[in-house]
């Protein structure tokens, strides 16, 4: 749900690129805006593959759209075309509108962002803590995030009213104290609806259409299921055994706040342009939504009412994704430059991330595009030689290994990442923008690496040598037969062990399958995501999983 992210339109516009990207972002372009939508053009389209699920791109710069472009598939299944026209679920992208309906409340006096929530929801449990207004907007509240529970996946489908989802969540234990530590979740955002219905007397999908959508021209914007508008709207795809398929079903009445919109990027263009002209909020709320917030312990937690605060190729830069079945999103906006970019894809398991074509694109409009890299051959020497362990922070290591293919890089507690080098020095990573650049001392020895990400550069030093890297080895077939079968980790969570000749995979609930390798008899990891899974001595038994420093015991049904 709320989740987790080539060449046919270069190929349509061989013979004249100039006059159909005019047209596409609007008549009367100058030759440099043709240019631009040109170079933007020529970076993104490798994303996209003309037989799968595509996108609706848009990058507007000074008012102005520079580039309006659809790509691949609408509907891979009844073969109908994406259009830019086209309306797609925005996911989490629907958190900027809840919270600027809320800071709309809070400027009508009819509710402050200190106010406790109980305040405007009595039934919710306060747990001796007080949980403000601005813990949730800012996702510091401690509260579990109900998409996250162990079988939520298995209800998604299911109509629920408001009050009973929060009755599935409200009684959780706090995963922290309101305020000292920031979390993404998707619970605060829900009860922001909540508050947003109680205080107006108003369904959240009326107060937005009535307040924000209406006044701005935003026709196209609206809750799924509780309101149309004329734009064609795109079939969302999952990734699937054959390729790509229909999506999980979703009730939508399960994102609510936190992520049920649908819009077009023409009416995020509308949206952002609001935002610039200072329109249905005062000059001070704006400024305070794009403030990040800060943590008990003086920290910037990196995210304001909505929208995530960054900083990218040197620039201030607001912005937010979303994934929710069938679809990922993502929308960047640079205030200094006046530059807005929407990706938006349906599909929620690629082949596209939005958020690289969105930071991709807007490089290139702010003019400050992204370093690209060519590969070349190194020896096995020259790549033992950056080999090691390097500190991100306390208890976070970044190690960096041989590999069959060269090098990989994997972070504490996350999957490998295959790096291809452009130096001996110099090491990127294959189909995104960051890259690392290795230092060393003035005997040639490695003694920190540098990250690059979005113009910021973040120094690891090395602290000691990499460790024995976990090894495949060839079991016997029947020796994995005896672990095949479904394994519970939770109620209603499942994961299914299953051979296909002589590979070996695992597949959890509601999740893509994973191949996984022998280790021994007993014990399987896999190279997608940082786990194992460990069987007890006697076949037939259960497993112990191993992810992110716990150990989850499933018991074999």
């Amino acid at each position: 749900m709320l989740l987790r992210h080539a060449v046919c339109a270069a190929v349509l516009l061989m013979c004249q690129p100039h006059l159909a990207l005019a047209q596409e972002a609007g008549a009367g372009s100058s030759v440099a805006e043709q240019d631009l939508a040109s170079r933007i053009d020529t970076a993104i389209a490798p994303f996209f593959k003309a037989d799968m699920p595509g996108a609706t791109v848009i990058v507007v710069k000074d008012g102005k759209p520079v580039l309006r472009r659809a790509y691949g598939m609408a509907d891979t299944t009844k073969g109908v075309k994406m259009r830019p026209e086209m309306a797609l679920r925005l996911g989490s992208i629907t958190k900027q509108f809840t919270s600027t309906a809320i800071l709309m409340l809070v400027e009508e006096g009819r509710l402050s962002l200190d106010d406790d929530i109980t305040k405007h929801l009595p039934a919710f449990p306060a747990k001796g803590k007080k949980i403000t207004i601005e813990h949730l907007l800012t996702h510091t509240s401690g509260i579990p995030s109900y998409t996250g529970k162990p079988g939520y996946v298995l209800a998604m489908g299911r109509d629920v009213s408001v009050t009973q989802m929060i009755d599935s969540f409200k009684n959780d234990p706090l995963e922290f104290e309101p305020g000292s530590q920031y979390r993404y979740n998707n619970s605060g955002y829900f009860l922001l609806g909540a508050i947003i219905e109680k205080i107006s007397g108003q369904t959240y999908a009326a107060f937005l259409e009535q307040r924000i959508f209406k006044p701005l021209g935003m026709q196209d914007t609206y809750y799924e299921g509780l309101g149309h508008s004329r734009a064609p709207v795109a079939a969302g795809h999952s990734r699937n055994a054959q390729g790509f398929g229909a999506a999980m079903p979703l009730s939508m009445t399960q994102p609510y706040a936190a992520g049920a919109l649908v819009s077009t990027v023409d009416d995020l263009a509308r949206w952002d342009a609001a935002i610039g002209a200072g329109r249905l909020l005062k000059p001070a709320s704006w400024q305070r939504a794009f403030t990040p917030y800060r943590l008990s312990d003086g920290k910037l937690a990196g995210y304001g009412y909505g929208w995530d605060i960054n900083t990218l190729q040197g620039e201030r830069a607001i912005g937010h994704g979303g994934a929710i079945n069938g679809f990922s999103t993502y929308a960047l906006r640079f205030p200094e430059q006046k530059t807005y970019v929407a990706v938006l894809v349906n599909s929620d398991s690629g082949p596209a991330n939005p958020g690289l074509v969105a930071r991709k694109a807007a490089g290139i409009a702010i003019g400050k595009p992204y370093r690209e890299f060519k590969e070349v051959a190194l020896d096995g020497a020259a790549l033992d030689a950056v080999t090691g362990t390097f500190e991100v922070e306390k208890g976070v290591q970044r190690v960096f290994r041989r590999s069959a293919d060269g090098l990989v890089m994997q972070r504490s507690g996350r999957p490998p990442i295959p790096l291809k080098a452009a130096s001996t020095n110099t090491f990127f990573m294959p189909g995104g923008m960051d890259w690392f650049e290795f230092q060393r001392d003035a005997g040639g020895k490695v003694t920190a690496v540098t990250l690059h990400q979005d113009g910021n550069a973040l120094v690891n030093p090395r602290i000691g040598d990499a460790p024995a890297g976990r090894q495949a080895v060839k079991i016997p077939n029947a020796a994995f037969d005896t672990r095949v079968g479904r394994y519970e980790l939770a109620p209603g969570f499942v994961m299914e062990l299953s051979r296909e000749g002589e590979r070996y995979f695992a597949q959890a609930t509601g999740q893509p399958k994973l191949e996984i390798f022998a280790m021994s008899e007993t014990v399987f990891f896999s190279n997608d995501v940082d786990a194992e899974i460990s069987f007890e001595p006697a076949p037939g038994q259960g497993f112990v999983l191993k992810q992110g420093g716990r150990d989850i015991p499933a018991r074999k049904l």
